[in-house]
């Protein structure tokens, strides 16, 4: 089953590398936000099975962790998992305390480690 993972706040070329490497690994469609407002207009309309957050938002830098906090904090969304993407531990802790799972960072996305974390939520892509 295909599933719907929503990238929020990467800038074109990173949400390109993202997307690469999720649909090259994973049964996924890739939907994209830029900030809060329209990372709740696709929730209301999608169902998402993950939500990619950027550390920081492409639009206007701002901290990814605060819409992260939005989601946790409504119990509609709250089911929903989320990961914030970023290299740094202490914000990977920083989110994991916010109620997400732990993510990983731009530099990470070909570690087994990354895909042991996605994996529990996506599902593999199933090659010939």
């Amino acid at each position: 089953m295909t599933k719907t993972v929503l990238d929020v706040g990467n800038c074109n070329p990173d949400h390109s590398a993202l997307s690469r490497m999720l649909l090259n690994n994973y049964d996924v469609q890739i939907l994209r936000a830029h900030g809060l407002k329209d990372t709740l207009e696709i929730l209301q309309k999608e169902p998402v099975h993950l939500v990619l957050i950027n550390r920081k938002l492409d639009m206007d830098y701002s901290d990814g962790l605060e819409i992260l906090k939005v989601l946790k904090q409504d119990e509609k969304w709250k089911p929903i998992p989320a990961m914030i993407i970023t290299n740094y531990p202490e914000h990977q802790e920083a989110a994991v305390e916010a109620g997400a799972e732990y993510g990983f960072g731009k530099l990470q996305f070909a570690e087994s480690a990354t895909h042991e974390r996605l994996s529990r939520y996506l599902d593999k892509k199933v090659t010939a």
